[in-house]
């Protein structure tokens, strides 16, 4: 039987998961996106919006992805799916140590290394040429952005965006609904959510 993949999200970040997915032998992908003027993402075709997802039985498609940006639309529409098989992706590429666990919904992009003893929760984006050492825990939809480092037994709680390039040392925790800019630096730990930027990391945006 062939292999059919539905990707929610005709986004740039959906035409990674697609070229992923075609690495991982799925011979037929196609998008939902509500955007009506986007007709095919990477060369598949897009056959409705996102709350056509529901009305699709496994016999037209077996498998699907949630391939949005943002965390809290991800986890809506992954919610939408519970009965649904929504998968994981790794990228060949990608090192991922054996003991690894990773949840569903979640991709692992090109070039990325996760180490032993690690946890990733479920529809995380471990995103290209991230490393993520050992003993880390990384809760549900947590965006992990192209070219950052995690030291060893880091926590990041759920939602959290770590920047492209930010650097976070080792035994570090950071607490739910974080966005890290690019480039940041963590050395402590962060215990209220809010923006961060800089070297080391100071929070920018106002208290509630």
């Amino acid at each position: 039987m062939k292999r059919r993949l539905l990707i929610i999200g005709a986004s740039g970040h959906g035409k990674v998961v697609a070229d992923i997915a075609r690495l991982n032998d799925y011979l037929e992908v196609y998008f939902l996106d509500d955007n009506a003027r986007i007709k095919d993402c990477n060369g598949c075709p897009v056959i409705g919006k996102s709350t056509d997802a529901e009305t699709l039985n496994a016999s037209q498609i077996s498998d699907f992805f949630v391939a949005i940006g943002n965390a809290v639309i991800r986890e809506n529409i992954m919610n939408r799916l519970a009965n649904f098989n929504v998968i994981s992706l790794i990228h060949p590429s990608a090192v991922v140590a054996e003991d690894v666990h990773i949840g569903i919904g979640t991709v692992v992009m090109a070039g990325a290394v996760i180490n032993p003893g690690t946890i990733i929760g479920k529809g995380c984006i471990i995103n290209t040429g991230a490393t993520i050492d050992h003993d880390n825990t990384i809760a549900d939809f947590v965006h992990i952005s192209v070219g950052a480092h995690l030291a060893g037994k880091v926590e990041i709680n759920k939602s959290t965006w770590v920047g492209i390039g930010t650097v976070i040392s080792n035994n570090i925790r950071i607490c739910e609904e974080v966005i890290l800019g690019a480039g940041t630096v963590v050395i402590k730990n962060i215990e209220k959510s809010g923006t961060y930027v800089g070297t080391p990391a100071r929070r920018i945006d106002k208290e509630n």
